[in-house]
């Protein structure tokens, strides 16, 4: 698993579930019918999000930190999400601060140009900020990239310094550089980041395991 970074703004993570969450269900979104939402991030996930809420919600802004979409975005998004007329992106900006009596009332956004404040009101943040992979405990063995997530897969035999693979079969899908050891869900590089795709990473390495099994 992974554990998603917390938004260091005074207030938000005391109301963390309670008007601040950190990902989003496609669910969730019936939720915010006819209401203002805010959504912290600039990668995929933040933009699929936005999206997918924009269906329901009244207006939904995009709060971003760096000076364009495009940095972290995909291009099919980017254009999707620039051509919802209730989606607002404000660029170069910063949730600060946040508050609310039992539940998120409003949050505070600050120009990271200028420094200007602005004081808003809504019930609903959703962040997207990323996560770290729990492997530490995985030592040397297994190979990671740089950010701690698993390689798995052709990616195996792209690792350098070379070789990380021992044998002369390829690796599985799911397998690590280690033959027999395969890794599923969230702490997979450039895995999918959501329950669904991880329960069915799960129930795929079960069958890898067979086949590898049978091969020794």
């Amino acid at each position: 698993g992974v554990s998603y970074r917390r938004h260091d703004a005074p207030g938000l993570d005391a109301l963390a579930g309670r008007g601040v969450y950190y990902g989003a269900a496609a669910g969730e979104a019936r939720a915010v019918e006819g209401e203002d939402v805010y959504i912290v991030g600039a990668a995929n996930s933040a933009g699929q999000a936005a999206l997918n809420i924009a269906r329901f919600a009244r207006r939904v802004v995009v709060v971003v930190r760096g000076a364009s979409l495009e940095d972290g975005m995909s291009s099919y998004l980017v254009d999707r999400i620039n051509a919802t007329d209730n989606i607002d992106v404000r660029l170069r900006t910063e949730v600060v601060d946040g508050g609310g009596d039992g539940h998120l009332e409003w949050i505070t956004l600050a120009d990271r140009a200028t420094g200007a404040t602005e004081q808003v009101a809504t019930n609903w943040v959703f962040i997207f900020i990323g996560a770290s992979p729990r492997t530490d405990w995985l030592g040397d063995a297994v190979a990671r990239d740089e950010r701690g997530f698993v390689v798995t897969g052709t990616d195996v035999l792209a690792l350098e310094p070379a070789p990380h693979w021992p044998l002369t079969r390829p690796p599985f899908v799911l397998e690590t550089n280690v033959p027999g050891v395969f890794a599923a869900g969230d702490v997979r590089l450039d895995s999918m980041k959501r329950v669904a795709s991880a329960v069915g990473e799960g129930a795929m390495s079960v069958y890898f395991v067979h086949r590898y099994l049978a091969t020794i």
